[in-house]
C-alpha cells in the first residue's frame, strides 16, 4: 500500500510539474506581435531577430548602436524602438471579440515610439509605458520616449483637440509618485527626473525635435533603402493573417482589420503633414511679419538717425559759422593787437630816437630857432614915418589925459 501510495503521489507531481512546465513555456511563449521593419543589430536574450520574427511576451529586445526596430503587435498597435534601446513587453492581454485587453510595456533605457490600436480605442487608460522615473499612461494617440540617466523626455506626436480629420484627440499623462502632467498638444514636450515630479508641458524646441528622430532615424533609413521590397512586406501581411486566424478571426474580419489599419495609418500620415504644412504657414507668415516689424524698425532708425545727423551738421554748421566769426573776431583783435604793437614799437622809437639826441643840440636848436626870430623881427623894423604916427598917438592920447584931469578938477572945485 505504501508504494502504492508513492508511486501515485509521484505520479501525481510529475503531472503537477508537467503541467507548471507547460503553464510556464504558454506564459513564456505568449505572443505579442512580429517585427515589422529591422535595421542593423537587434537582439533578444536567445536569438537575433529579422524581419518577420515573432516577438513573445517578457522578452527583452535590445538595439544596438545605429539600429533599431518596428514591431506590429496584435491589436494593431506599433512599438518602435531607437538605437541604444532597452525595451521589454511585461503585460500583453487582448481579446479579438470584444478588444478589450492591456498593454504594459517597459523601457530601461534609449527610445521607444508608440502607436495605439485597438486596446486603447476600447480603453483609452489601458495602454501603459514605465520608465524609471514613473509612468507614461497613453489615450489613444502617437507619442516618443527618450530614457537617459537620470531623465526621462517624453513627446506627444498624435492628432491633437482639433484636428481636421475629425479624429478623436490623443493625450499622454505623465507622472509619479510627486505628480503627474497631461500632454494634450502636438508636439508638446515633459520631463521627469529622479526623486522630483514631472515638469510642465512645453512646446519642443528645434533641437529637441532633432534630439528625438535621431533616435529613429537608422529605422527610417531601412525603410528607404532598396532592400525592403513588396515581397516582404506581403510575407509580413501573410503572417498577420496566420496569426489572427489562429485567434478565431475569419477572412472577412482580417481584410477589414487590416483595411482599417492602412486607412488609419493614412488618415494619421494626412492628419501629421496637414499640420506640419499649418504650422510652416503659420511660422512663414510670422517670419514675414517679423520681417516687416523688423523693416519698419530699421527705417524708423535710419530715420532717427539722418534726424540726429541733419541736426548735428546744422549745429555743426552754426558751429563752424560760429568759429568762423570767432576767427574773424580773432583775426580782428590780432590785426588791433599788431597795430597796437606796431604803433607802440614806433613810440618807443621815436623815444629812443629822442633820448638819444643830446641835451647840447636842443638847446642849439632853441637858439637857433630864437636868433632866427630875431633876425625876422629885425627885418619887421618900422621905418621913420611909423615913428612919427607913433609919437603923434601919443601926443594926443596925453593931451586927452589932461583934458580929463582939468575937467576932473574943476568938478571937485564946484562941488566944495
Amino acid at each position: 500500500m505504501k508504494k502504492l501510495l508513492s508511486v501515485v503521489t509521484g505520479l501525481i507531481f510529475m503531472i503537477s510539474t508537467s503541467v507548471f512546465a507547460e503553464e510556464k513555456l504558454s506564459i513564456e511563449k505568449q505572443l505579442v506581435g512580429i517585427v515589422g521593419a529591422i535595421s542593423g543589430t537587434v537582439k533578444t536574450e536567445t536569438r537575433e531577430l529579422k524581419a518577420g520574427d515573432k516577438i513573445y511576451l517578457n522578452e527583452t529586445i535590445v538595439a544596438g548602436a545605429g539600429s533599431g526596430t518596428q514591431i506590429l503587435l496584435l491589436d494593431q498597435s506599433t512599438f518602435t524602438i531607437g538605437e541604444d534601446s532597452e525595451v521589454v513587453m511585461d503585460t500583453f492581454i487582448f481579446d479579438p471579440a470584444t478588444n478589450d485587453g492591456k498593454i504594459v510595456a517597459s523601457v530601461k533605457q534609449g527610445s521607444l515610439k508608440v502607436i495605439s490600436g485597438l486596446i486603447s480605442k476600447k480603453n483609452p487608460d489601458s495602454l501603459t509605458v514605465e520608465v524609471p522615473e514613473g509612468t507614461l499612461g497613453s489615450r489613444g494617440t502617437e507619442f516618443q520616449t527618450i530614457v537617459s540617466k537620470g531623465k526621462t523626455d517624453t513627446l506627444l506626436i498624435g492628432p491633437g483637440k482639433n484636428n481636421t480629420l475629425g479624429m478623436r484627440p490623443g493625450a499622454v499623462l505623465v507622472g509619479n509618485n510627486l505628480g503627474s502632467t497631461l500632454l494634450d498638444n502636438p508636439y508638446s514636450m515633459a520631463s521627469m527626473t529622479k526623486g522630483k515630479a514631472p515638469g510642465q508641458a512645453k512646446k519642443i524646441t528645434k533641437n529637441q525635435l532633432k534630439k528625438f528622430n535621431k533616435k529613429m532615424k537608422a529605422l527610417r533609413v531601412a525603410k528607404l533603402s532598396p532592400e525592403e521590397k513588396k515581397g516582404k512586406r506581403k510575407e509580413m501581411k501573410k503572417q498577420l493573417r496566420k496569426e489572427l486566424k489562429s485567434m478565431g478571426f475569419e477572412k472577412e474580419e482580417i481584410k477589414s482589420i487590416i483595411k482599417e489599419n492602412i486607412q488609419k495609418d493614412k488618415e494619421k500620415k494626412v492628419a501629421i503633414k496637414k499640420e506640419r504644412a499649418e504650422k510652416k504657414k503659420a511660422k512663414k507668415k510670422k517670419a514675414k511679419a517679423e520681417k516687416k516689424k523688423n523693416k519698419k524698425k530699421k527705417a524708423k532708425k535710419v530715420d532717427k538717425k539722418k534726424g540726429k545727423k541733419k541736426k548735428a551738421t546744422k549745429k555743426g554748421s552754426k558751429k563752424k559759422k560760429a568759429t568762423k566769426k570767432g576767427s574773424k573776431k580773432k583775426k580782428a583783435t590780432k590785426k588791433k593787437a599788431t597795430k597796437k604793437k606796431a604803433v607802440k614799437k614806433k613810440a618807443t622809437k621815436k623815444k629812443k630816437a629822442v633820448k638819444k639826441k643830446p641835451a647840447k643840440k636842443k638847446k642849439k636848436a632853441v637858439k637857433k630857432k630864437v636868433k632866427k626870430k630875431k633876425k625876422v623881427v629885425k627885418k619887421k623894423k618900422p621905418k621913420k614915418k611909423i615913428k612919427k604916427k607913433v609919437a603923434k598917438k601919443r601926443k594926443i592920447v596925453k593931451k586927452k589925459r589932461a583934458a580929463k584931469k582939468k575937467r576932473a578938477k574943476k568938478k571937485r572945485r564946484k562941488k566944495k
